[in-house]
Parts: structure tokens; C-alpha cells; sequence
């Protein structure tokens, strides 16, 4: 099906000259851990957001999350409860504990609609580059994921293909429908391209460059915030790729309200 576009109703080209922290938090589940180690690596330059992961970085939730991971994102959203409790927004094990409470923040939360990204990436074996939503969590059955795009380095095959994942992802939602796929095309994830998703209650369309891939029935009716980040797995080094930095360069995210026919 062709996408079908209502208003414009978000847009940021990360064109000035700061993040802005009335959309975006430069902290990645900062419950789990803290704000300080969980900052993100980045910069804004031509028209871009740059999200890295340095040589010198540190593990996220270093001891405690296996596998090691490293990573750098931002998120339109953010929910948890009291230091020591267990509310908070995707746990990674049972019994997991909020180690600095986070005051509640709404950025940009769409319900329905078109989100857009625009996007090129350098990563390796060992790294992987995503766009995800998740629920607010603010009820605990409210936590899925609609997956626009999430790419690992070794699903790429050079000149040939790479692999992108997108679909749902049930968590720990009762009733949302597991229904994941990696779909292997032939583009080039150094290059800029659109990953996008139309989302009405009950259906999600997924697009990469303006082309639908697949759809999934069942979609969320709840309202969602986007993540966006960079990861690396150093369990996952071939050796010789320690001195390697991924990035995640994005040129815009654009959001559409859920068009009249859809809803109609």
C-alpha cells in the first residue's frame, strides 16, 4: 500500500546549533543506571546529528547487563518510578531496580501516524544502529515496540545487501503480537535513506525509501516515544576492531498525523 500522510505535525533537521531538550533526552534508560553514565556521544553539524560511541567509552549498566553493551541514544520520552523501585521503562532482566530517579519527561509521544527517518550509518560486525518506538510505560501493559529500522554490522553484505529489521516487538505487552522481521535489500547503509513507518491502532506499514516492505497487523493503540541510538557489542570483536567508532548520522525525523481515510 502507498503511505498515506495526514499534517505535518513534528519535524527536526537538528539544525541548530544544540539538541533540543524540550523533544529529546541525550540519556539512554538513565533509571537504570544514571545520567552520567549513560550520556550519549554526539555533535550537531550541517544539518546533522551525529550519534557516536568513542574508543574510550564506557559499558552501559557496566557488570550488571549481559552482554556488554556501549551505547548512545536519545529518546522523546522517559518514565520511571522511585529510586529502588522496579518501574521503569524496558527492564533487561526480573528484579531490576531504578538506581537514580528521573523526573517524568514527554517529549514528542505520537499515537498513530507517519514517522520518518533519514539516515546513513558506519558500523561494524561488532555495532548495530536502530530507530524504535516504545510505550510510555506509564501503565505496565503499555510497553511494545514498533522496530522502524534496526540494523547489526554482520547482517550487511558488502555491494550486496543489508538486513533490516522492522515489525513488532511484544516485550511485555499481553496482547501485542511478536512479529519481527529482517528483510535483506540492496542498499547501501553508508548512504542516506528513509526508514518509515505508518502506524494506525490495530496495523503497522513499514517503508524504506518511499517503498513498503511489509505490514504488520495488530499494532498499538497507545502512545509511544521514539529511541534512537547506536550500539556496540564488544563481545562480538573480531579482534582487530577495537579502534573502530560507530556512527549513526541523521539528517531528519518527521512526524505526519494519522491521515482522515485512515481513520475514517
Amino acid at each position: 500500500m502507498p503511505a498515506t500522510r495526514g499534517d505535518l505535525v513534528f519535524e527536526d533537521h537538528f539544525d541548530g546549533s544544540s539538541l533540543d531538550l524540550s523533544v529529546w533526552s541525550p540519556y539512554y534508560l538513565p533509571h537504570w543506571s544514571s545520567r552520567t553514565a549513560s550520556a550519549a556521544s554526539y555533535t550537531l553539524d550541517d544539518s546533522c546529528l551525529t550519534l557516536s560511541i568513542p574508543t574510550d567509552q564506557g559499558l552501559w549498566c557496566e557488570g550488571d547487563h549481559k552482554p556488554d553493551l556501549r551505547v548512545s541514544g536519545i529518546q522523546s520520552g522517559n518514565y520511571a518510578g522511585p529510586l529502588g523501585s522496579t518501574i521503569g521503562q524496558q527492564p533487561y532482566r526480573e528484579g531490576l531496580v531504578v538506581q537514580e530517579e528521573q523526573e517524568p519527561f514527554w517529549g514528542w509521544t505520537p499515537y498513530g501516524g507517519y514517522v520518518e527517518l533519514s539516515a546513513r550509518a558506519e558500523i561494524s560486525p561488532r555495532s548495530m544502529v536502530s530507530l524504535w518506538m516504545v510505550g510510555l510505560e506509564d501503565q505496565p501493559e503499555r510497553c511494545g515496540e514498533i522496530c522502524v529500522m534496526e540494523v547489526f554490522g554482520d547482517a550487511i553484505v558488502p555491494g550486496v545487501s543489508t538486513g533490516v529489521g522492522m515489525g513488532l516487538k511484544q516485550l511485555r505487552d499481553p496482547i501485542l503480537p511478536q512479529d519481527f522481521e529482517v528483510v535483506p535489500l540492496p542498499i547501501d547503509l553508508r548512504d542516506f535513506h528513509s526508514y518509515a513507518v505508518q502506524w494506525v491502532p490495530g496495523e503497522a506499514t513499514f517503508f524504506v525509501d518511499g517503498a513498503p516492505i511489509r505490514t504488520c497487523p495488530g499494532a498499538p493503540s497507545y502512545p509511544m516515544q521514539l529511541m534512537l541510538a547506536v550500539f556496540d557489542f564488544p563481545d562480538r570483536s573480531l579482534g582487530d576492531d577495537a579502534h573502530l567508532v560507530p556512527t549513526f548520522i541523521i539528517d531528519h525525523i518527521r512526524g505526519w498525523n494519522v491521515a482522515e481515510e485512515l481513520v475514517a
